[in-house]
């Protein structure tokens, strides 16, 4: 009786699978913009949003950034789990579908942008892309009845 290679696993020998690739890309683009906004918010919302941030903004920025690394922890890629039903794919996923739909929104319709604005926007499109490639890539293993 043949059975199904199990799906945890990498896709071959050469290394991790396009998903466990892609989550760990995505996971480096969010500790670097989590530590720039937990420790410079102003700057980040400058370059971003093309305002100036004090007081309130502040205190969101660094909520975000701390935000951020709750994203991280529960999306760090572990070879043995980084298969497109987990949790951590579709946090990501829908992480960077709404944050390159919203930052796109404050720029088309909040008429707001800094020089990252548009970057930003292109890059979470991308990695959105780029998660829903690798779903295609490893789909979900069909449920087994018992």
């Amino acid at each position: 009786m043949a059975t199904e290679p199990d799906r945890t696993t990498t896709m071959n020998d050469r290394g991790p699978n396009p998903l466990t690739k892609t989550l760990a890309f995505g996971v480096v683009l969010e500790v670097i913009t989590g530590l720039a906004l937990i420790f410079k918010p102003a700057i980040v919302i400058k370059l971003l949003l093309g305002v100036e941030a004090s007081g309130m903004e502040m205190v969101i920025g660094r909520c975000f950034g701390i935000g951020l690394f709750g994203l991280v922890f529960a999306c760090w890629p572990d070879t043995q789990k980084s298969v497109s039903s987990t949790a951590a794919f579709r946090g990501m996923l829908i992480y960077n579908a709404l944050i390159a739909a919203y930052l796109a929104y404050l720029g088309i319709v909040g008429h707001v942008g800094g020089v990252l604005l548009w970057p930003a926007v292109a890059l979470h499109a991308v990695m959105t892309g780029l998660l829903v490639r690798s779903m295609r890539l490893d789909p979900p293993a069909p449920e087994v009845e018992e």
